[in-house]
């Protein structure tokens, strides 16, 4: 009979353990970066090849940073939200176009709106490894001081937008 507790307790404390795994939320990828400086980069500007835009050039002001790509399907569902929020002029969005040919992104953009203030163009994906980036969509919110606020992976839903991003914006903005 004893020879059986082992097993037995091994196999519970795995069960508790899927049980609260699969409480979780998947998109709530904790960030080691959250209350660190935003990692430096000087990429191209999608817009312009020839101009470069690095994070410390976005010092003084709250800034969203969005990591998308043309061939990202999650994407699409969340850019009418980053264009609403573009056109109310709350808080800036920058983008960096994540893995990503840069016509096919301009083409993107062309066709559903731009709500970026300016795109970067991570065509090896080395600035979106310096920022922890599982996959596309992710947002980080970043304050005036350049350093990372907030991490949300996954499209960005009008709920997050009001629930978790604009309060947040709005306290580091005072």
């Amino acid at each position: 009979m004893k020879r059986f507790m082992i097993p037995l307790g091994i196999f519970i404390v795995l069960v508790i353990f899927l049980g609260i795994g699969l409480k979780l939320d998947p998109r709530e990828v904790p960030s080691p970066l959250i209350g660190k400086p935003a990692p430096a980069f000087s990429l191209a500007l999608l817009s312009d090849p020839a101009r470069q835009l690095s994070p410390a050039e976005l010092r003084g002001k709250v800034w969203l940073f969005n990591v998308w790509a043309s061939w990202c399907a999650s994407c699409r569902q969340e850019h009418d939200v980053l264009l609403d929020l573009s056109k109310k002029g709350i808080v800036p969005i920058y983008g960096m176009d994540y893995k990503d040919q840069p016509a096919d992104a301009q083409a993107v953009l062309n066709s559903y709106g731009n709500p970026y203030t300016e795109t970067v163009v991570d065509r090896d994906g080395r600035a979106g490894i310096n920022y922890g980036v599982y996959g596309v969509p992710e947002t980080y919110l970043i304050d005036k001081n350049g350093i990372i606020r907030m991490k949300h992976t996954g499209p960005v839903t009008p709920e997050v937008l009001e629930r978790k991003i604009l309060p947040l914006v709005k306290e580091l903005q005072q």
